[in-house]
Order: C-alpha cells, then sequence, then structure tokens
C-alpha cells in the first residue's frame, strides 16, 4: 500500500483536498525502501493535527509518502535562496558570473548611506557564503535577522557569517545584471521547463511593499520592493511541493536530468561545503545558498537542506537517496510552530526499519 492519507479510510469528504498520484513520479512500498508504512501512518496523523498543507518524500526517485495537495503552491520564503543557488551554478558554468570579482567591479551599490569603500571589497563569493560583512538595511528583514545583525563595519568581508538578506537580495540584482534575465523566466527556461515541473509557470509581478495597500499577487513570484531601505528587491517565490520535490531530485541526481547536465556537478559539491558551521550542538552549516549537515567519519556525500520560517522544509540527504519537501499554507491563519516542525522531522527519522 502506498501510503496516502485517503488510503487510510479517512472521510471521504477529504479526498478532494489531497493530490492524486501523477504519471510524472515513480511510486513505491515504503517497505521496499527501509520505510514502515505503519510508523508513516503515525506521521501522517500528525501532519493532518498540528495544520501542515502538505509533505512528500522520495526515496531513489519514487514517492514512500504523499500526504496533502502536494499540487498546491505556497510562499516558499526563505528557500527562495535555494532557487537562485541552481542560476548561480547555471551561470558560473557558462562564464557570466566570476565569483571573485568585487561589488566595486560590479558597479554594485546601495542607497544612502551607501557602502563603504571596505564594503565594496566583498565579492561574489562573500554573498553566497552570507559573509560579506555588509549590514546595510535590506528588503524582507524580519526582527530576529535585525537583532542578530552586526553594527556597520563591524566585520571585514570573508570575516564573519550572518545570514544575511541584504546579500541575498544584492545576489539576485548580479545575477539579473550579468545575465541579462530576469530570475523568474530564468528559472522557468533552465530548470521548470526541462525538469517538467507541474505548477510553476514563471508569472511575476514587481511589488510595493511600502504602498498605502498592498494585495499580495496569485503569481508564482514577485520581487518585493522597500525602497525606504534598500534598492534591491526580494524575489519571493511560490512553489508546489511536487515541484520543489522534482528540485531536489535534480540536486540528488548531481545535476542531472534525463541524461542532460544541468547544473554543474562540481557547483552542487563546492556550494554544498559547511563554510560556517552555525550550529555545532545539531551539526549544522551553511554552504552557498544551502544549508549543511557537517559532514561525519562516515559521510559519502554532504545532506543538505533550506527551511523557510522554520517550518518550511526541502531536504537532500545522498547518502540515504532521500528528497523531502514539507509545507505549510503561511498566507493563511495556520497555528502551525517550530515544535510540531522538529516532532515532524523526528516521526521521519523514526519511521525507518
Amino acid at each position: 500500500m502506498i501510503v496516502r492519507l485517503i488510503a487510510w479510510g479517512l472521510a471521504l469528504t477529504s479526498l478532494n483536498c489531497f493530490a492524486q498520484p501523477h504519471p510524472k513520479f515513480s511510486y513505491a512500498e515504503p517497505e521496499s525502501k527501509g520505510y514502515s508504512s505503519e510508523k508513516l501512518e503515525v506521521l501522517a496523523n500528525h501532519l493532518e493535527v498540528s495544520g501542515s498543507s502538505s509533505m512528500l518524500v522520495m526515496v531513489d526517485g519514487e514517492i514512500i509518502f504523499e500526504w496533502g495537495d502536494t499540487s498546491k503552491k505556497h510562499l516558499i520564503h526563505s528557500m527562495r535562496k535555494a532557487m537562485l543557488n541552481s542560476l548561480y551554478g547555471i551561470a558560473i558554468g557558462r562564464g557570466q558570473i566570476d565569483t571573485t570579482m568585487t561589488l566595486r567591479e560590479l558597479n554594485i551599490n546601495d542607497i544612502e548611506p551607501a557602502l563603504s569603500e571596505a564594503e565594496l571589497d566583498a565579492r561574489v563569493a562573500d554573498l553566497l557564503k552570507s559573509r560579506s560583512g555588509i549590514y546595510h538595511n535590506a528588503a524582507a528583514v524580519n526582527n530576529a535577522m535585525l537583532i542578530d545583525r552586526p553594527e556597520r563595519g563591524t566585520h571585514a568581508p570573508g570575516e564573519h557569517y550572518y545570514y544575511n538578506n541584504w546579500d541575498f537580495n544584492a545576489l539576485g540584482a548580479i545575477l539579473e545584471q550579468q545575465t541579462g534575465e530576469n530570475i523568474y523566466t530564468m528559472f522557468n527556461e533552465e530548470i521548470a521547463q526541462p525538469l517538467g515541473m507541474l505548477d510553476y509557470e514563471g508569472r511575476y509581478v514587481k511589488l510595493d511593499a511600502e504602498a498605502e495597500e498592498v494585495e499580495m499577487p496569485d503569481t508564482d513570484g514577485y520581487y518585493k520592493y522597500e525602497n525606504s531601505l534598500s534598492q534591491h528587491p526580494a524575489y519571493h517565490f511560490r512553489m508546489s511541493a511536487r515541484d520543489l520535490a522534482l528540485y531536489g531530485q535534480l540536486y540528488l541526481n548531481y545535476g542531472v536530468w534525463e541524461g542532460q547536465q544541468i547544473i554543474p556537478k562540481d557547483w552542487i559539491d563546492v556550494s554544498t561545503q559547511p563554510y560556517s558551521v552555525y550550529s555545532p550542538q545539531y551539526g549544522n552549516a551553511y554552504g552557498m545558498l544551502w544549508r549543511v549537515r557537517v559532514p561525519g567519519e562516515n559521510t559519502q556525500r554532504n545532506s543538505f537542506f533550506h527551511t523557510g520560517v522554520g517550518i518550511h522544509m526541502l531536504g537532500i540527504y545522498p547518502d540515504s537517496g532521500l528528497v523531502m519537501v514539507h509545507r505549510v499554507d503561511t498566507e493563511h491563519d495556520t497555528s502551525y510552530n517550530e515544535g510540531d516542525f522538529y516532532k515532524m522531522i523526528g516521526l521521519l527519522s523514526n519511521s525507518r526499519l
């Protein structure tokens, strides 16, 4: 039995709320991949009670667990950085971006107070690692980021890790400047279409977040401008769980899809190294636009992931052949919290035979 909510005799009225199997994907019995159907049912019950929207788990490219409406697109929040990772890998591979170039050489600056001479020495590589040393105001910054943000001029470029939306937003500007394309079209043409994504269409708008009335667009993405803070907008994505699973599988495949090398293999290796260990007690680090598990003695290939507001997640675990996606509808009222998230992670881990 494939583990889906509707297979467990729950209310038939829920049927239309959940995605049906799609021929794009292959399915496998959980036990054939070393997982317990019974324990995955416990996970499904937790997802229902806690208020998740969807979850999908693939092992060796086959779905062993699919819960909720995996076709529904939700805002992915900070996982947008992982989407940018692929576009950087492609652009670097084509010679459009040199990661040793400085902001000065790229003519990248910001509104007053403008970047200092020391800040202009930051390289693209420093921004990719979130180690630019630039603590300018930025779009889409939450209070937790502001609490931890160092004072301007505290650290030289490359010296200190700080999860920094200025770096991530400026990287979007650099990518568009150097390639001559916008992020959403490039992602559609370079990633979504080759993978055969089912829900992402590349539709986007520009949003002035400081306007008196802000209507959130129903698109695949939007640039969020906060012009009083920075000239560089944040670039937000909306994606479905099943499209994110395809994206994760591309990385598990080392950038290869149906025989075509879409993302350079070397880039995936380089960008998933643990450059900044920010949580040694839990073995978590930051690479380049991916969070990375610090490798252990028996690690063959690093695991990596990204979260969004601490409750969304796309995880790639190569040594287990596993891709997992968890989604919550954060654009509507939800009681889902980080405690629910960590319990979900534990239940998935405990479902292994």
